[in-house]
C-alpha cells in the first residue's frame, strides 16, 4: 500500500504526538502512598487520592501496608514517598516519645496534610455478654498487627480499664482475618482504629452481626489526659446494619512525608488533593471522603508542614 504524503504527514504527526505523551509520563515522577491493609479505611482512601492527583508531573499510587508505623519505616528508608499516619504515631516518631521513647527522632518527618478523624472500635462477638472492655479479661482479643497504629491505641486503651498484656489472649491480625476469625468462633474480640465505615465490619454486620463497647466516662478522660491527641468521638447508630452506636475516642489521619522530598513535587501533590477533581472524587468514592476538607488541612499537626506543602496552604490562604 503506497501512503499519500498527506497521510504520512499525519502519521508522522500522530507518532510525535505519542512520543511527547509517552517522555511527559516518563517525565512525572514517582510519589507513592503508604496506607493500610486492604480491608481498611486508608487503602481505599489513598486509592481515591492517588487517582485524581496523577498527572504529567506526579505519578501516584496507593500501597497496601501494615499502617502508621510501617508507613513511617517505609518513608525513613526512602522505600515510599509518603504514608497514611495516625497523629499520635508521627508526633511520637518525630519527638521520640511514646512508642519511639529510646529510639532516634524521626526529624526528617513532615506533614501534608490532616485528613479525617479516626474511630477506635471495639468490635465483640454477639451474644457473649461483654458490656465494657473491662469485661474483655480472658477473652480472645485481636489488637491488630505490629506495625499498625491500632496496637499501640488497643493497649493504651484496654490499659485504662486495668487490663494488662496477660490479662487476655492476644492476637495480631488484620480486620479482615479478625472477622473472619471472628465468624469461625475462634474470636472474641478485636480493635481497629479507623474512619467508619469499613467493609470488613459491613459484611460482618451482615452475615454474623456484632456489637461495638463504648470508650467513654472514666476511661475516656484518663486517656485523653495522658495522651493528647485522643479526642471524643462517637460512632452513630446504624452506622453497620443492626449494631447500635457507641460514643469512643478518635485520632487523626494524617498524610506525611519526608523533608527530603522535592517541595515542587510534594507543591504539586498538595495542590492535586485540594483540587476539584479529587474533591469530587473523594465525595463520591467513600463515606470517609467527604471528611477530608482543606479547613481542616492543620488541624491536630503535631510535625512541621514540608516546604513544598507550606507554598500552597500560603496560597490558599490558610497560612500567613
Amino acid at each position: 500500500m503506497t501512503l499519500s504524503r498527506r497521510q504520512a504527514l499525519a502519521g508522522a504527526a500522530g507518532l510525535s504526538a505519542l512520543m511527547l505523551s509517552g517522555s511527559a509520563r516518563a517525565q512525572a515522577k514517582f510519589f507513592r502512598i503508604g496506607t493500610g491493609g486492604t480491608a481498611g479505611t486508608y487503602y481505599p482512601i489513598g486509592g481515591l487520592v492517588a487517582n485524581a492527583i496523577s498527572n504529567d508531573k506526579a505519578n501516584v499510587s496507593a500501597v497496601a501496608t501494615n499502617g502508621s508505623v510501617a508507613n513511617v519505616n517505609a518513608i525513613v528508608g526512602a522505600s515510599s514517598e509518603s504514608g497514611f499516619v495516625q497523629a499520635d504515631v508521627a508526633t511520637w516518631a518525630y519527638t521520640g516519645t511514646g512508642l519511639y521513647e529510646g529510639k532516634a527522632k524521626v526529624e526528617e518527618l513532615r506533614a501534608i496534610a490532616n485528613l479525617y478523624p479516626e474511630a477506635v472500635h471495639v468490635v465483640v462477638k454477639k451474644g457473649l455478654g461483654v458490656k465494657s472492655i473491662a469485661d474483655l479479661k480472658g477473652k480472645r482479643v485481636s489488637i491488630d498487627e505490629p506495625g499498625s497504629g491500632s496496637i499501640v491505641n488497643a493497649k493504651a486503651i484496654l490499659a485504662a480499664y486495668g487490663l494488662g498484656d496477660r490479662d487476655y489472649k492476644v492476637e495480631n491480625l488484620k480486620p479482615g482475618p479478625s472477622a473472619d476469625k471472628m465468624r469461625d468462633g475462634a474470636l472474641d474480640a478485636f480493635f481497629i482504629t479507623t474512619g467508619y465505615p469499613i467493609g470488613a465490619l459491613t459484611e460482618l454486620a451482615s452475615t454474623l452481626g456484632f456489637d461495638l463497647l463504648p470508650i467513654d466516662g472514666e476511661a475516656a478522660v484518663k486517656l485523653k489526659k495522658q495522651f493528647g491527641f485522643f479526642a471524643d468521638d462517637s460512632i452513630p447508630d446504624g452506622t453497620y446494619k443492626d449494631v447500635a452506636g457507641v460514643k469512643t475516642v478518635s485520632v487523626g489521619a494524617q498524610w506525611v512525608t519526608s523533608a527530603k522530598i522535592d517541595a515542587d513535587l510534594v507543591y504539586e501533590v498538595t495542590k492535586g488533593l485540594w483540587s476539584d477533581k479529587t474533591r469530587a472524587t473523594l465525595d463520591a468514592g467513600h463515606a470517609k471522603g467527604k471528611a477530608i476538607q482543606k479547613a481542616t488541612a492543620l488541624a491536630g499537626l503535631g510535625i512541621p508542614l514540608h516546604p513544598g506543602a507550606e507554598k500552597f496552604y500560603k496560597e490558599a490562604g490558610l497560612l500567613k
